[in-house]
């Protein structure tokens, strides 16, 4: 890259952030390892009140991974991990670490036929879960080749008396998991107990090499595949992040921890980052607006990394001003892009700053960010972090560099870039070429090195942070008897940014009901990737179709503005 388009934009780098780091060359698990030398009395994790500091944390992960070393999982295996925003999901993953394994983390919200997918690519033949997920688990047996199965309640972890109400309501709500336990399914908290207190043998890792994380994604072309995140590309992004929210205190912030570890976004931002600085993770283990609020103001968290709909649901709830959200010192957003407007009610609202980011989870995965206390740009994705080199292409051969101010592909290089796609040479072929990482978004840079994005060259809706592939919805929708066509589209939303909206044409005269198709999309799909709305019609499709086809009706899309408490 030419030297002056790279000055452009550390030119305007926050007083004091250098544009080149030092990275420490260490496995993941060194970082909790560091911060219970620096801070072992402070508190860890606070989990509806119930604490453990780090000394606490580290031993229970020493005992969960001597457990884990007991059922004979070893350096290089894919361990799967379905669970919520909990103390189980901090230990499961540092645990994994210690071992050298793999950390597979799936989201709980997935349906059957997802979680099937990803054990079964990643190979995945230990599994640690929530009891609320057994049940999907005992339905896909037959089609997973698991070994160790370990089951946790949220109950384990809470004081009393929420450990023995939280199992009672469980009972009432008719979600309590009867579980037999034998040889490969275990008790979480009776593996933990059991286990002998002094840590593992230590596992050599090259952590340039080594993969931390197996991180699912649909990347530019839409179909699931893994993400190869080593130990080097984790712990420099932490890195770069830490010294770009320069003015963060170590062993004093508290970390409102809402954003799912699931996402390489919460992983990185959130666990990875709060231990690396010694924080307290106020643990949540999803979205609700009302203990959102009361958590602010009981628990005084003071960085709260989001996407812009969490922002909004505060912005927007009619009691907000009754609590004390002062405490909120600093806020990332990413996932979606940041209105202005709910950027100044928020910060007018807490005295916070709430900037724009951007990143993808091949790149473990912040690459961008604006300035935390410097000069902001509306609309801007901001600068590239330190050592992160970033530059516009042209879309059709990738390989000629746009002048300032033209559009083209964003592509990335740099310390936090994956090493590629799992088992997937073809895929990792078209997104690494030659050093860079090919985001499939449409950008420019302007004059002063801020770079904006302004469409998606890959075909993808994000709908309140999440990354949702029109293909993967509309084959479902394919295999319903009474469709004979069906394209999906995100029409704009006030409070997710975008939903999704899927035009669907039945066979001859057949009539469908949009119920009929909602139901039908229930077990195949998360919740949050089924249609919002549906349009039906029994004209004959268009004769273009795919991509061609919702390029047109995209052109058709609608404003429509759901509960914008997001409850």
């Amino acid at each position: 890259m030419e030297a002056n388009k790279e000055n452009l934009w550390m030119a305007n780098y926050e007083k004091g952030i250098k544009s080149s780091l030092q990275y420490p060359e260490i496995p993941v698990f060194h970082l909790l390892e560091r911060a219970v030398r620096r801070y072992p009395q402070r508190v860890a994790t606070n989990f509806n009140g119930a604490t453990m500091s780090y000394r606490d944390l580290f031993a229970q992960v020493n005992k969960l991974a001597a457990a884990l070393a007991g059922l004979e999982i070893k350096k290089g295996d894919r361990v799967g991990v379905i669970m919520p925003n909990c103390p189980q999901a901090v230990i499961s993953y540092f645990a994994i670490l210690q071992l050298g394994a793999v950390a597979v983390f799936i989201n709980p919200i997935h349906v059957e036929l997802e979680i099937v997918f990803q054990i079964n690519d990643a190979g995945i033949k230990n599994l640690i879960i929530i009891d609320s997920s057994y049940r999907k688990i005992s339905n896909i047996k037959d089609k997973i080749n698991l070994d160790n199965l370990i089951v946790t309640g949220i109950h384990d972890y809470l004081t009393f008396p929420y450990n023995v109400l939280y199992p009672l309501k469980q009972k009432s709500d008719g979600r309590a998991a009867e579980i037999s336990y034998r040889k490969g399914l275990y008790s979480f908290a009776k593996l933990i107990k059991n286990a002998p207190s002094r840590p593992v043998d230590a596992v050599k890792i090259n952590p340039r090499e080594d993969l931390a994380v197996l991180q699912y994604t649909g990347g530019i072309t839409g179909t699931p595949k893994g993400a190869m995140i080593t130990h080097y590309n984790m712990v420099a992004n932490v890195t770069q992040f830490r010294e770009w929210y320069s003015g963060c205190k170590g062993g004093e912030e508290r970390v409102l921890s809402v954003l799912p570890f699931s996402h390489i976004y919460g992983l990185t931002c959130v666990l990875n980052f709060g231990v690396y600085i010694g924080a307290t993770l106020i643990l949540m283990p999803r979205f609700d607006i009302d203990k959102v609020l009361k958590i602010i103001n009981k628990s005084r968290p003071s960085f709260f990394p989001g996407v812009p709909t969490m922002y909004i649901a505060i912005n927007n709830h009619p009691d907000v001003k009754k609590y004390d959200i002062s405490s909120i010192d600093f806020c990332i957003c990413g996932a979606a892009p940041l209105p202005m407007d709910v950027q100044d009610k928020f910060e007018q609202l807490t005295g916070a700053k709430l900037v724009e980011g951007y990143g993808l989870t091949e790149a473990s995965p912040i690459t961008h960010c604006n300035p935390v206390r410097g000069k902001r740009k509306v609309g801007s994705i901001g600068l590239p972090l330190s050592d992160t080199m970033a530059k516009i292409v042209d879309m059709e051969t990738g390989e000629k560099e746009m002048e300032v101010g033209e559009v083209g592909e964003l592509v990335i290089s740099g310390p936090q870039v994956m090493k590629g796609y799992w088992n997937n040479p073809e895929e990792t072929e078209m997104t690494l070429k030659n050093g860079w990482l090919f985001t499939g978004d449409i950008a420019e840079m302007d004059k002063d090195g801020y770079f904006f994005i302004i469409n998606r060259k890959k075909d993808m809706i994000i709908s309140g942070g999440y990354n949702i592939y029109p293909r993967e919805v509309e084959e479902v929708l394919k295999r319903h008897p009474k469709v004979q066509e069906v394209v999906v589209v995100g029409i704009p939303d006030d409070y997710y940014g975008e939903v999704v909206k899927a035009f669907v044409y039945s066979r001859g005269a057949t009539k469908i009901l949009e119920d009929e198709l909602r139901d039908y999309c229930l077990n195949k799909l998360a919740p949050y990737k089924i249609p919002t709305v549906f349009e039906i019609s029994k004209d004959k499709p268009h004769k273009n179709t795919g991509v061609g086809l919702r390029l047109s009706l995209s052109k058709k899309r609608k404003r429509i503005r759901p509960d914008k408490q997001g409850k």
